[in-house]
């Protein structure tokens, strides 16, 4: 997957992992300057939907402020992605969830 993979720590201005509901969990590394999210990486241990959702998710980010990323929806994900199947909807949340997360410690 794109994006897939921890960086080079002088690359990170801010990561986090969270534990969605499902056991799934999922990282986002940021490097943000001026406000502007530089580069955005992922990993997680979930399944290939949590995989398309955390991939599609630094797509969406890359390039774009901390402020439109903050608002970045699990129904963006879900549109981006053309449908996740329904008992994987949550896949997207867990992406949203963990980006939030580390935008807000970033801040």
């Amino acid at each position: 997957p794109k994006n897939w993979g921890k960086p080079l720590q002088e690359e990170i201005s801010v990561w986090h992992a969270y534990e969605g509901p499902c056991g799934d969990t999922m990282q986002f590394f940021l490097k943000i300057k001026d406000g502007m999210i530089e580069k955005a990486n992922f990993i997680t241990d979930g399944c290939g939907p949590s995989v398309a959702a955390g991939c599609q998710t630094t797509l969406l980010i890359k390039g774009k402020s901390i402020d439109v990323a903050e608002n970045l929806t699990a129904e963006d994900i879900d549109n981006a992605l053309r449908g996740l199947p329904e008992d994987h909807k949550h896949c997207a949340e867990l992406a949203v969830r963990t980006l939030q997360r580390a935008i807000m410690k970033y801040k």
